[in-house]
């Protein structure tokens, strides 16, 4: 979630300085200038990948929490789509390489503080501790269902707790909408009306000053495109969540397979040098 739109009311709100501009010119640029034929692209197969009878620590199953992304992708409008490229395939160079250009916040994909705050903390450089987490999942789809501009609230977060306990201590808290099931028809998911306003749900900032003040989290995610709903016009939740050194992670799935409490969140989190975020790999361990 960066389109031009975004990073320039950034800049107004928390301030950019040259260096920053620098640094994520350099994070940007992952495609690498690589000689060789452009090949078309071999279709692969899904494979599933079996899992050990006994997982680490008495897990049970691994849920995949995260998206295939491709070129087709949707995106935060203003974003440029992915672009894949074959550069070498075993039949005809020994061995399989793509060479990719991406929005770094492409896919299921993380927001490090720094994304919104200009002396944040980078991708690269989170404490490995906080990737793995206690997993807490808020469900809001019921009403998301006949409300896109829903959101995640102080009061859905305190009946969560009401009924399983207290948040734990170093928790990631995912809003689960059910906003996946629009995945497959882009111009569904992003949900722009004839104003080119999006509408899809998210968290009120006032659920993520809960978050950042009352409890000790370690960061929020949704299923849809961006931490704030689509129609906000300040990106308050960014605004609150990020700068308090937390991070975020958009375009989760499979949040309807894990608990509400008492799984573990794996966050294989990008590490390229001054990272906004990246494309990341979730597991939920139960």
């Amino acid at each position: 979630m960066c389109s031009p739109e975004i990073m320039a009311l950034v800049r107004q709100r928390v301030g950019t300085s040259r260096r920053d501009l620098l640094r994520a010119g350099a994070a940007t640029g992952l495609a690498a200038a690589v000689a060789g034929p452009l090949l078309a692209r071999p279709a692969r197969a899904q494979q599933a990948t079996p899992v050990a009878s006994a997982l680490p620590g008495g897990f049970t199953r691994v849920v995949d929490l995260s998206h295939t992304w491709g070129p087709d992708f949707p995106m935060y409008p203003g974003a440029q789509q992915p672009d894949f490229k074959v550069i070498v395939t075993v039949a005809n160079g020994g061995l399989y390489k793509n060479q990719l250009t991406l929005d770094e916040h492409t896919g299921t994909h993380m927001d490090s503080p720094a994304h919104f705050a200009e002396d944040g903390t980078t991708a690269d450089q989170l404490p490995p501790e906080q990737l793995i987490a206690p997993l807490v999942v808020i469900d809001v789809s019921e009403r998301a269902a006949s409300d896109p501009d829903t959101q995640g609230t102080v009061d859905d977060l305190t009946a969560w707790e009401a009924a399983n306990g207290p948040i734990p201590a170093g928790a990631f808290v995912a809003l689960h909408s059910g906003w996946e099931a629009r995945l497959s028809d882009p111009a569904t998911y992003i949900n722009l009306d004839a104003s080119d306003v999006q509408h899809y749900p998210g968290w009120h900032p006032d659920a993520a000053a809960f978050l950042v003040n009352e409890r000790d989290v370690v960061g929020a995610g949704v299923d849809t495109l961006s931490l704030d709903f689509g129609a906000s016009t300040d990106f308050g939740t960014h605004l609150t969540l990020l700068p308090a050194g937390k991070f975020g992670i958009e375009n989760l799935a499979n949040l309807a397979n894990v608990p509400p409490v008492g799984a573990t969140a794996i966050f294989g989190g990008p590490k390229h040098e001054g990272a906004s975020g990246g494309p990341t790999r979730v597991l939920a361990l139960i």
